[in-house]
């Protein structure tokens, strides 16, 4: 039977849980508004500048920002086999930022905000297919069931699937593949690191490309994407704070806040009517996501956990 000390240890053990998953929640909404708040910034500035220029300025802005870190990396450069990993990395999410900004200018933020969310998808499908995990029958449903929320954004044969849904379609695999990427260099890379190198890559893999398409962006625009790096940065600092502070279980629901932020944002700024499809196929893929985060988050609890047996020594 329970005595006093051990009701009261564990009612303080469950306030600190509910306390930290409460702080993973607050975390997840400014991160939810960040990224919101950037893809506003890339709205507003347009097809004005080229999008390769664009992401290669707001990149370049990126790797300024780690200026006062630099040092860590030239005391210990990341040996060659991660050095490739850095390099093919960098690249794939280079084409997949020109190819989000081209769409963020040219389609509604909602329906880029929308179909960003099928890049887990495609995570799960490729963590199947290089890493070896298993795909379980409740996967493959889930993952069915994002692509038919897809579908429904889109909605083929009903409407002309443009060129900015497409790209933004394509750089959404390309985004799954630099998470994975990403993945693989957490096993021996310092996270801070792992950043750094990205912003890194992205700007050089960026630069030729950028100067094909030069045009003199205006002190407007370079503000404005300055601006850009720094929500980003921002954005994905809270992100890992509020997966560190809660479960993904927990989060990445709160994460469909961001399509609500998108609409609003179109509506009251860029006069970007609501979509109900849009809605409802970003709300259905959000919970295919939440369902396979689910079953990751308890596969990972049954490896954690040991047998009843080993627990009695």
């Amino acid at each position: 039977m329970d005595g006093p000390d051990n009701r009261q240890a564990m009612s303080v053990a469950e306030k600190s849980a509910a306390d930290t998953t409460l702080a993973g929640i607050g975390w997840m909404v400014l991160s939810t508004l960040c990224f919101v708040a950037v893809t506003g910034i890339v709205r507003y500035i347009g097809t004005d500048i080229a999008a390769v220029e664009a992401a290669f300025i707001r990149y370049a802005f990126g790797v300024v920002l780690f200026l006062p870190l630099m040092g860590r990396l030239l005391r210990k450069p990341p040996a060659i086999k991660m050095a490739k990993i850095y390099v093919v990395r960098g690249a794939l999410h280079g084409v997949a930022v020109i190819l989000w900004f081209y769409a963020m200018a040219r389609i509604p933020i909602a329906e880029v905000t929308a179909l960003g969310y099928t890049a887990p998808i495609f995570v799960a499908i490729g963590a199947a297919v290089y890493f070896g995990e298993r795909l379980h029958v409740r996967r493959v449903v889930a993952i069915v069931v994002g692509f038919v929320g897809t579908m429904i954004i889109l909605r083929p044969g009903f409407q002309e699937v443009s060129v900015g849904q497409l790209a933004q379609l394509i750089a959404a695999p390309l985004f799954a593949a630099s998470f994975l990427f990403a993945k693989r260099l957490t096993d021996e890379e310092d996270p801070v690191v792992i950043v750094m190198m990205l912003s890194i890559v992205c700007t050089l893999v960026l630069l030729p490309i950028a100067i094909l398409n030069w045009t003199t962006p205006t002190l407007e625009e370079v503000v404005w994407l300055a601006l850009t790096a720094v929500v980003a940065t921002l954005g994905h600092y809270t992100m890992t704070r509020a997966i560190l502070a809660a479960p993904l279980t927990v989060t990445q629901p709160v994460g469909f806040l961001q399509l609500i932020w998108a609409t609003m944002l179109g509506i009251m700024v860029f006069g970007e009517p609501a979509d109900f499809y849009v809605l409802l196929g970003g709300g259905i893929v959000v919970a295919a996501i939440t369902f396979i985060s689910h079953r990751e988050a308890v596969a990972a609890r049954r490896q954690i956990t040991p047998p009843a047996a080993a627990t009695k020594d």
